[in-house]
């Protein structure tokens, strides 16, 4: 059994009901969820070894968010303690032309505060086959900048495969410095490198040749992301894949979706997929990364991309950050059955 360990930061989750606005609301919806949490859930469920780590404070918010994640099978026992708050990010839903709107509330969480030093990567990676890290961590401050790049080192020296997704979010660089500046020397290090059609372009300028993420109308040209995995590549040598996920949006309930992986010879395309009734997009990102984490420890590259596509797709159909689907139903996906007939 692969055993893969992710870094960053998970949080409590309060979003409105239904599709309430938050001027509505009266009531919110408490869960949990984080960007490499949410990878770690995902292998957890396909039978994994995941282990997820973070730095919590030593309050029942945050004993009830380790409770959640041994629930869904992921371990915790190298998490370290300390500061005073779990961070939160507050949700509401978009529906058809009105987007969702996040609102963090993160400023001095406890892993914000982490310092070099205070994890100790050589012992918690031992033994570990993958490593995975997000932009979102580095984002929030310097601190957990450095650690970090602490664990991604220990990584490469131990022989961990690293893999990251660019996940860039303007809202979190406020520390001082620009994403340009940081993300570099972390990507250098990362073997697998995913991201969204914008993503590349906002942290290293990247991007293909006549393409506008905000009038797609739901349909994405997916060859001309070779041009980016082809940029990557030479920018950071050390990467042996370059997988963009491919988003169309025609509202915020009806998307397209889809992906490419770049192996440095070959593109590899995806089926795409009509969603029309999104339930909860959160995670989609998150999710393919777990699929994809998961496909491409067991299958080739072809099937890992389909599967990392197909595992998405139905991360769109459930509330909340986490992918609850097994191996079993992204493959009945794969094969075409999306029927959504009852299973007796």
């Amino acid at each position: 059994m692969p055993r893969i360990v992710t870094f960053g930061e998970i949080m409590l989750r309060l979003a409105t009901p239904g599709y309430l606005r938050f001027s509505q609301a009266d009531t919110l919806n408490a869960t949990f969820g984080g960007g490499e949490a949410n990878v770690a859930v995902s292998l957890a469920n396909y039978g994994c070894d995941a282990e997820f780590v973070t730095r919590f404070p030593d309050n029942d918010i945050a004993k009830a968010c380790i409770a959640d994640l041994h629930k869904h099978g992921v371990g915790t026992g190298n998490c370290v303690f300390g500061g005073e708050r779990l961070g939160i990010y507050f949700l509401e839903t978009g529906a058809v032309a009105r987007p969702s709107k996040v609102v963090y509330d993160r400023a001095h969480s406890a892993i914000s505060e982490i310092q070099p030093g205070m994890i100790d990567w050589d012992k918690v990676l031992e033994g570990a086959d993958w490593f995975h890290w997000t932009g979102i961590t580095p984002a929030i401050s310097q601190g957990a900048a450095d650690v970090c790049l602490e664990a991604v080192k220990a990584a490469n020296r131990l022989g961990v495969t690293v893999s990251c997704d660019l996940n860039y979010r303007k809202n979190l660089w406020k520390y001082g410095k620009k994403a340009s500046e940081v993300m570099p020397e972390l990507v250098s290090c990362s073997d697998i490198i995913l991201g969204n059609e914008e993503d590349a372009e906002k942290v290293f300028g990247i991007k293909p040749e006549g393409f506008d993420v905000t009038a797609t109308g739901g349909q994405v040209d997916q060859q001309r992301f070779q041009s980016v995995g082809e940029q990557l590549m030479a920018k950071f040598p050390r990467a042996k894949k370059v997988i963009i996920t491919l988003r169309g949006s025609i509202n915020a309930n009806h998307n397209t979706w889809g992906g490419v992986l770049w192996d440095g010879k070959t593109l590899y395309e995806s089926k795409r997929y009509d969603i029309t009734h999104i339930v909860d997009r959160v995670g989609g990102g998150d999710s393919f990364m777990g699929g994809l984490i998961y496909g491409l420890l067991n299958f080739d590259d072809q099937k890992a991309l389909d599967f990392a596509v197909a595992a998405s797709c139905l991360k769109h159909t459930i509330y909340g950050d986490y992918n609850l689907v097994t191996v079993a139903e992204v493959e009945n996906l794969m094969k075409g059955d999306g029927s959504g007939r009852v299973s007796r």
